[in-house]
């Protein structure tokens, strides 16, 4: 039959475990890259669209990248048996919440300076959602300490 799974595919590979040929963690990896190429999508609308025809929601794209440097060095600098790397991470989770909510906000205050219009405004508030939620995605799934961490990049 076309559906039969041989004895191979069905045993589970650990945190690996293959579905259809292709590892769990690929396939989140593929998810991830569709919901980031969704969410600049959204950002692009709200720039691009000959309604709207103005580029300054693109100064959210700093906030993209600046949002997951806090993070990513206090898990380079922290030591769990440490008492300082709790202080460490709750630093860092503080100024990643800011970075986000700025990146939140930014759109509303060029909306009520009106420098873009409104609807701009709601397509890059639904882009960052997007964003935001793809990049914690990608430490939710990476961000363990195994053999598949985004920590070798």
């Amino acid at each position: 039959m076309w559906f039969a799974v041989s004895e191979e595919s069905r045993r589970d590979l650990g945190d690996h475990t293959r579905f259809a040929g292709v590892c769990i963690r690929e396939r989140a990896l593929i998810s991830l890259s569709f919901g980031g190429a969704i969410g600049l999508m959204f950002l692009m609308l709200g720039c691009a669209l000959p309604i709207y025809n103005k580029y300054w929601p693109l100064f959210v794209l700093f906030f993209y990248i600046l949002s997951p440097i806090p993070y990513c060095i206090a898990r380079r600098l922290v030591d769990d048996t440490d008492a300082m790397s709790n202080a460490c991470k709750e630093l860092a989770i503080f100024l990643t919440t800011g970075i986000v909510v700025s990146a939140f906000g930014l759109p509303i205050v060029f909306a009520r300076a009106h420098l873009i219009e409104w609807g701009a405004c709601a397509l890059v508030l639904t882009g960052n959602t997007v964003i935001f939620a793809t990049i914690l995605g990608f430490f939710l799934v990476f961000g363990s300490n195994d053999d598949f961490s985004w920590q070798q990049w």
